[in-house]
């Protein structure tokens, strides 16, 4: 009753089920491991996020590339802003999606190093993407900024381009390396996205904490895989017992028909 399993449909269609199996089941642990790294990350995060601040030369230095356990971490620093070599990153983005600059101000630390300082979001609604925009003064004088500590932006990293020939003042990438050949200074590896204190009439517009990875979403779709690794089996039993059943109601079919067939004259 089963030998029709030999034909060439069948037996391709059960090679196709043996490969899916695997597959499948393979797809599900990658997903699984994709939902326990986003699950570290988010928790990684939230610790930074809840430390308590630090003194930024703690954690950083001239020339330290910032790691992944560091980033995001509170840091402050007492110093005063240089508004004289203040720079724009290009094509940014606020929590609205829409395209502007980011302000990049050197901080001058009271020991003479120098700290970036991302101060946050602004329009790019100037005359022309070549012109300086206006930017809202920083406060004067020496005082104590709080900022989240990020690492050096690369091409690698973020995908954006590191162009040449921009105008002047305008740069695409935070990169405290490049930055502190512009200076000529000691900078401090990474920069900081300034939280305190806040701007006055809310401009520049301070970026926003970062948000959860959807580690939920990674661990759904292991269980959907895996669900569907065993829906295959299942599925080709019933598709066999199907075919079998349908073979035997078509063999019982033809056997009637002969019984009942008038003898030949």
């Amino acid at each position: 009753m089963y030998r029709f399993l030999l034909s060439r449909q069948w037996v391709i269609l059960t090679l196709v089920a043996l490969l899916l199996i695997p597959t499948m089941i393979r797809l599900g642990i990658w997903q699984m491991h994709r939902y326990e790294e986003r699950t570290a990350r988010n928790q990684l995060v939230a610790d930074a996020l809840g430390a308590k601040p630090v003194p930024v030369e703690e954690m950083t230095s001239p020339g330290h590339a910032v790691a992944t356990g560091e980033r995001y971490h509170r840091v402050t620093a007492k110093g005063r802003f240089d508004t004289d070599d203040e720079v724009v990153v290009r094509r940014r983005t606020n929590s609205d999606d829409e395209v502007g600059y980011h302000v990049l101000t050197p901080f001058v630390l009271d020991d003479g190093k120098v700290l970036l300082v991302n101060r946050g979001w602004i329009p790019s609604d100037g005359p022309s993407q070549t012109a300086f925009p206006k930017i809202p003064a920083p406060p004067r004088g020496e005082i104590t900024v709080t900022g989240r500590l990020m690492p050096d932006e690369t091409t690698a990293a973020s995908g954006i381009k590191n162009l040449k020939g921009l105008p002047d003042r305008q740069i695409m990438l935070i990169n405290s390396e490049q930055e502190a050949r512009r200076l000529d200074a000691q900078v401090l590896g990474g920069y900081i996205a300034q939280t305190a204190p806040e701007p006055k009439g809310d401009t520049p517009e301070l970026i926003g904490r970062p948000g959860d990875e959807n580690a939920a979403l990674n661990y759904a779709y292991a269980i959907q895989w895996w669900l569907f690794a065993a829906g295959v089996p299942v599925g080709w039993v019933i598709l066999v017992r199907r075919e079998r059943r349908d073979r035997a109601a078509a063999a019982s079919a033809t056997a009637q028909e002969k019984e009942t067939a008038p003898a030949p004259a």
